[in-house]
């Protein structure tokens, strides 16, 4: 379907709004760009409440005490695996450091104190630990976005990727999603240029497998994924105990897991859902499950997911072939009115479309909840001061004997 057919068929004439004053160039930008977007998702904006959660119930986690008891024969198994080149690494870094006042991509951040140390060197320098220990380069998939792709790789290349073999560092751009006001129409970024935002974290294996990606986990004979978010500069990747765990409870995806703070931390909850793995989110949590209890006394719904998760790769093609919901989030989405005015709004003024890599938990045939200490591996940098801060990460580093 072309360009004209595409804004006909789905009603988004208004994109076409300033083509009289384009040039061919330009025109044809717009065009390709058209014609590359997903308007079907823009249906969800009526189907929200198709996202409605199941009956939840409580998943038992492998916890500390049970994993230290095997953790040997957890990491042989682990390193097995990466040493017979089963294992390969997925960064998903398509997001800016806008919240922590910067306009490079979060990755670039700077944490250091009286020397550099960037977000995706503590990264690098974490991998390299499994490296030294297991003998093994594991392949590393970075996942960037239109909005940050050139400035990444060039940062790779100008860092000489952290000291990490080139050869073993693949960059891919994730799939995006049009952005609309309240009534579904989608927005003009510049006259010729439509609105467009990363479309989540569960878009990952997906835009693997449209890049060409997966053809590159095949040639190497990978067998199980770890994806990792990138602002979590503590995060252990490819740990191998991690993985031999995964591998010697017969699971298909292992979600590494952390004792949340408080019964209302806002991190997702691992859980079952109508019987099935699943994550809950912080605020779908009623008060009666944040307390309820166990046997131990322990509360049922005490383990929160770190964004670090292990998959099958033939789970994950089992995967992409259902349905993965879109979620509708209300943004402030800058655009181009219809006098060609730029705005940048105060307050949200539409809906981006985003798949979440919690989805493809619930889609998975089986999940182990695998429990890390917290103060070891869950560094998030969601702010710039305060909780999941730049402040709290680095005091996490310096208790990891990381010098900033």
């Amino acid at each position: 379907m072309n360009a004209l057919e595409t804004i006909k068929k789905y009603g988004q004439e208004q994109l076409l709004r300033f083509e009289s004053e384009l040039t061919d160039e330009q025109k044809n930008k717009l065009y390709s760009q058209i014609e590359s977007l997903d308007f079907d998702l823009l249906k969800n904006i009526e189907e929200k409440p198709a996202l409605n959660k199941g009956v939840i119930s409580p998943l038992k986690a492998m916890e500390l005490i049970e994993i230290n008891v095997y953790r040997e024969e957890l990491k042989n198994i682990g390193l097995d695996a990466i040493r017979n080149g089963k294992v390969g690494a997925v960064m998903l870094a398509g997001g800016m450091g806008t919240r922590l006042g910067s306009d490079n991509p979060k990755g670039m951040y700077n944490v250091g104190i009286t020397r550099k140390l960037y977000i995706f060197q503590c990264l690098i320098n974490n991998l390299f630990d499994v490296v030294h220990e297991s003998g093994s380069y594991i392949p590393l998939f970075i996942m960037t976005s239109d909005l940050n792709y050139e400035s990444t790789t060039e940062f790779f290349e100008d860092k000489d990727y952290f000291g990490y073999p080139k050869d073993y560092v693949h960059f891919f751009k994730q799939e995006m999603a049009p952005a609309c006001d309240y009534n579904g129409k989608v927005f003009l970024e510049a006259k010729d240029k439509v609105a467009v935002s990363p479309n989540g974290n569960g878009g990952w294996f997906l835009s693997m497998m449209r890049t060409g990606m997966l053809e590159k986990v095949k040639d190497y004979g990978i067998e199980w994924l770890n994806i990792f978010a990138v602002d979590n500069v503590c995060q252990r990747i490819c740990d191998p105990a991690f993985i031999g765990a995964t591998i010697k409870k017969d699971k298909t995806v292992g979600a590494k897991v952390v004792r949340k703070a408080t019964p209302d931390e806002r991190v997702g909850t691992i859980c079952l859902e109508d019987g099935k793995p699943s994550i809950i989110e912080y605020y779908e949590l009623t008060d009666e499950m944040a307390e309820e209890r166990d046997e131990r006394g322990e509360r049922v719904y005490n383990f929160g997911v770190i964004l670090n998760y292990l998959f099958r790769v033939d789970e994950l093609e089992e995967i992409v072939k259902k349905s993965l919901p879109y979620h509708v989030v209300e943004k402030k989405i800058p655009y181009i009115d219809e006098n060609g005015n730029f705005v940048k709004p105060e307050s949200p003024n539409g809906y981006k479309f985003e798949q979440l890599v919690l989805d493809m938990i619930h889609l998975a045939a089986s999940c182990l909840p695998y429990e890390v200490e917290r103060e070891r591996e869950f560094a998030p940098i969601k702010n710039k001061t305060g909780i999941d801060s730049v402040e709290s990460a680095r005091e996490l580093l310096k208790l990891n004997g990381v010098e900033l």
